[in-house]
């Protein structure tokens, strides 16, 4: 995907990118672009306190990172696995 690798401060490796079918029908190549850009610089969307410590926390202790999203009223999830091999946009019911 183009415009990911521009981005210049992470908090975290991203790994491997890749995405759901129903993600990826969701959505247009720039939008999952810019999910990807907000969660890679630990803006996280919907999440809640006690997620968002969880992972601040995550960053710090290798641990899986979350992102939430609403797109099209449907939630998106991003999520960067605790090893940082990959970061995974799916729907919330593809979870």
């Amino acid at each position: 995907m183009s415009g990911i690798s521009d981005i210049k401060v992470l908090s975290f490796p991203l790994g491997r990118i890749v995405a759901t079918p129903g993600a990826l029908e969701l959505m247009e190549e720039g939008q999952m672009v810019a999910l990807i850009r907000r969660h890679a610089l630990n803006d996280w969307g919907e999440l809640d306190g006690h997620d968002i410590a969880a992972n601040r926390m995550a960053i710090e202790n290798q641990g899986q990172i979350l992102s939430c999203y609403i797109i099209n009223d449907r939630k998106v999830y991003v999520i960067t696995e605790g090893d940082r091999s990959a970061t995974t946009v799916l729907l919330s019911d593809e979870y």
